[in-house]
């Protein structure tokens, strides 16, 4: 028995949305100004856009509540700074600070010339003053202190005094009574026998205090001027590259002043798309002006959600810049589909009942992508990032001001146009012309001021030649035996390519992305990532048990067993450990001490820490208790995604399984957090929206078979983006989840609108259904699909990451969307008897 059409919920939005076609049909200018009035009124929301922006990476680009920002707070809690001894090594943040990478342009970085440029580049920097407020500040006042002097570059304290003779050893030279660490200040050595032979560069550091911030601040930026300005002294023997604490900050701030003169182009493009697409031969049934209103509508969507939100003190992060763009390309979407079901109503009906009419057939299957495109993005504010939150929460807003709109303000001037075509006006002059050509007249004057036809047998607007199209050619080409064969091969191409591509997926954000391509900040991470490498992150080794008993000799051989299971693993450098613990002991075994003995362990200690200073910043010890301590493990070779991905997940797992509470943390794991969460959040919200998405379809398409099909589209339009976008070098990171969030919603648009035409067909056979659902919607899918690409393709020309990431994946999205709703689905559903379901 054949089943029942599940039309519980579509009967009645029908029903629904044909009351309120009729409702705008007959006071037409109440919905044309009140839409205009509530824009104007939230519009006023952009005067908050500057305070409300986010720009701070951190907050915008990491995980919230990630492992590490837990981490962090324990180290800031139980190991605060000391400002007499400071310390990069133990900063448990970047810290405030301006670094130069010097290359040299000769042989080596020691040659007397080059190493004399470095030095007088260093001093010129020491002597840079900034004028505050009140009066000049300079670095000298601002630095932080080491034994009551601003901390030095050590690898320039030994060159300077040496005057570059001395003999240096790679990893650690022994400065004085101090065994310093060179893995970070020199790059591109040759080494024999632990002896450099030669470096091409020197990496310096000069750090600030965070007392006065504000301060600290205005020098960072006055530094980057002097940089950006060519006010440095003049080098021959070295290259420099420049970066501070703010750059990534400030950079990312540039990147979305850049956009704002695409937003211009985009407009223009969808509007004279719009006007080429929507415009007739016939003066009457031309609708410029409808293609007009119909971009205005979608402009006006963006400013009220917008407005609004930014009224509400939503942040407004540079991701956030990009949804204009993607709103545009729904709107004129959706207009297009609105228009090819005015043109297939009766020209001899009022207009409320041909509005009526229109919002019947158009309306249910607009509501349908509306409603999943809503749910994706607000599915997608369940995401662990900032920046995805608020992007999908300004979109999905968008989205739904872009549908009242298109029901009440686009709808509106339909109407208007209607009556104007209804008395038989012209498009542009609005005086009424003859419907039949006059013959005594010139030909010019019949193609200009003649029109008003339409199909006489069906009492329609006359069918486009692009609908002609789909109905004789490219539909009945679909039918063919071996055109099905072909797309299903073609079919099992695309997705052997796609699964082919998610197992080369990169994942993770590379910061200099967030900066312009010609951004100076570009050109010191490659410096960094040439000579720097080598040595990744120095990781704090915490021992977070506050009754941890260190006088214990078993317990302390528990510890010691813990930190060797960290020196023995692969990225980690066994020779470069920092232990009190261990040089406590040695001092114990020298002086005779026995630490077996609490009392005698606890008096000794501060002793000892009297002696080598800067352990005090490794032990919490607090009313002679001993609440946290920490050592420093190195790791090394861990400069790609994959690497500081498997580092971090082994550090923890490594900490996780010794008895001894341990926990490990580096400022640089606030950005590696992003690997651990990205593919399982990823994936959790892309089932989960597929999930809501068949719910929708099986509510709102009449078909269940059917429905599953565009549930399959989804699937299968993802897999396809996730595939491809890692053949174009586009990793999984913060910024493409957004894009896999817009995929989500705009794999269901497509698939959605034919085959909601195909279940709605009059025909009989399913060859005939597919033939009728792409004569009357394949044209306005086609189109839709080329306005979105519009709004997006400029942003291929820009210079930033972000917006070059989201046109690529836009356009997969776009192109894989369109290929299943006018090939694949089609086919398919030609191929699997749907109709059975009827009765």
């Amino acid at each position: 028995m054949p089943a029942r059409p599940t039309d519980c919920v579509q009967k009645p939005l029908c029903n629904v949305l044909h009351e309120l076609g009729r409702l705008v049909g007959q006071y037409p200018w109440y919905f044309l100004v009140v839409p205009l009035l509530i824009s104007a009124a939230f519009g006023t929301g952009f005067l908050f856009l500057k305070e409300r922006e986010a720009l701070d990476i951190e907050d915008q680009f990491t995980p919230v509540d990630g492992p590490a920002k837990k981490e962090r707070r324990f180290v800031q809690d139980h190991f605060p700074h000391l400002d007499s001894h400071f310390s990069p090594l133990r900063l448990h943040t970047e810290g405030v600070y301006a670094s130069l990478i010097a290359v040299s342009l000769s042989s080596s970085i020691f040659s007397q010339e080059a190493l004399e440029e470095v030095l007088h580049l260093d001093r010129w920097v020491r002597r840079l003053t900034v004028q505050s407020t009140h009066h000049p500040v300079t670095y000298a006042q601002l630095c932080v202190r080491d034994n009551g002097r601003c901390a030095s570059n050590i690898i320039l304290d030994i060159l300077n005094e040496t005057a570059g003779q001395t003999e240096l050893t790679f990893p650690f030279h022994q400065f004085h009574s101090h065994r310093v660490f060179l893995g970070s200040r020199v790059g591109g050595m040759q080494v024999n026998s632990s002896r450099v032979q030669s470096a091409r560069a020197i990496q310096l550091f000069y750090y600030l205090t965070e007392d006065n911030i504000t301060q600290s601040f205005a020098w960072l930026h006055y530094f980057t001027a002097m940089f950006s300005n060519g006010s440095i002294p003049e080098l021959h023997q070295v290259s420099v590259s420049h970066f501070t604490s703010l750059s990534r900050q400030d950079e990312l701030k540039g990147n979305s002043k850049s956009v704002i003169p695409f937003f211009s182009v985009t407009y223009f493009l969808a509007i004279t798309f719009s006007i080429l697409s929507c415009s007739r031969f016939d003066c009457v049934r031309n609708k410029v002006w409808v293609a007009i209103f119909g971009v205005l509508s979608a402009g006006l969507a963006v400013l009220s959600s917008f407005g609004m939100l930014l009224l509400c003190g939503a942040p407004f992060p540079l991701t956030v810049a990009t949804s204009p763009f993607l709103i545009l390309g729904i709107g004129v979407d959706d207009m297009f589909i609105m228009i090819s079901c005015w043109q297939q109503t009766s020209v001899l009906d009022q207009v409320e009942a041909r509005l009526a009419n229109t919002y019947k057939e158009a309306a249910v299957s607009i509501s349908i992508t509306t409603l999943t495109d809503i749910l994706a993005f607000y599915i997608g504010i369940m995401m662990p990032f900032r920046s995805v939150q608020s992007f999908c929460l300004y979109t999905g807003t968008a989205v739904l001001f872009c549908y009242i709109y298109n029901t009440t303000f686009f709808g509106a001037f339909l109407a208007l146009n209607g009556r104007r075509e209804e008395h038989n006006r012209h498009w542009l002059t609005c005086m009424k012309v003859p419907k039949e050509s006059v013959q005594e007249r010139p030909k010019s004057y019949n193609i200009c001021c003649v029109g008003g036809a339409y199909d006489k047998t069906t009492n329609t607007e006359k069918t486009q030649p692009m609908n002609n199209f789909f109905k004789k050619y490219y539909g009945p080409f679909l039918t063919k035996t071996w055109t099905k064969v072909f797309v299903i091969f073609l079919y099992i191409g695309y997705v052997a390519v796609s699964i082919y591509g998610c197992f080369h997926i990169q994942e993770g954000i590379d910061l200099r992305n967030l900066a312009p391509d010609d951004s100076y900040i570009v050109n010191h991470y490659t410096n960094e990532e040439m000579y720097f490498s080598e040595y990744g992150p120095n990781v704090m080794v915490v021992v977070t048990d506050k009754e941890f008993p260190y006088w214990n000799e078993s317990d302390r051989t528990t510890l010691a067993l813990c930190l060797q299971d960290f020196q023995k693993l692969p990225f980690v450098d066994s020779e470069i450990f920092i232990s009190w613990l261990a040089a406590y002991e040695s001092y114990a075994n020298q002086t005779k001490i026995n630490l077996s003995n609490e009392t005698i362990f606890k008096t000794n200690l501060l002793q000892f820490l009297s002696y080598v200073p800067e352990f005090n910043q490794d032990i919490n010890l607090t009313d002679d208790e001993i609440l946290a301590s920490r050592f420093f493990i190195q790791t090394v070779n861990v400069s790609s995604t994959l690497h500081q991905k498997n580092m971090l997940n082994t550090l923890r797992e490594t900490a996780a399984q010794c008895p001894v509470p341990l926990l490990v943390y580096h400022p640089a794991f606030i950005y590696y957090d992003q690997y651990v969460v990205i593919v399982s959040n990823t994936i959790n919200n892309i089932v989960v929206a597929t999930m809501v998405m068949l719910t929708i379809s099986l509510l709102l398409i009449p078909n269940p078979i059917c429905s599953l099909w565009v549930t399959f589209a989804i699937a299968s339009v993802i897999a396809g983006v996730t595939g491809f976008m890692a053949l174009w070098n586009v990793n999984l990171d913060s910024v493409s989840m957004i894009n896999l969030v817009i995929c989500i919603g705009f794999s269901v648009d497509f698939s959605a609108h034919i085959s909601y035409a195909f279940v709605s067909s009059k025909q009989t056979t399913a060859d005939e259904k597919a033939v009728d659902a792409l004569c009357n919607l394949g044209y306005p899918v086609m189109q839709g699909a080329v306005s979105t690409l519009l709004g997006v393709v400029v942003l291929s020309a820009t210079k930033s990451y972000i917006f070059r990431t989201f046109f690529k994946i836009m356009f997969l999205v776009i192109s894989f969307g369109l290929l299943h709703a006018i090939v694949f689905i089609p086919v398919f559903l030609m191929g699997v008897p749907c109709l059975m379901l009827y009765g």
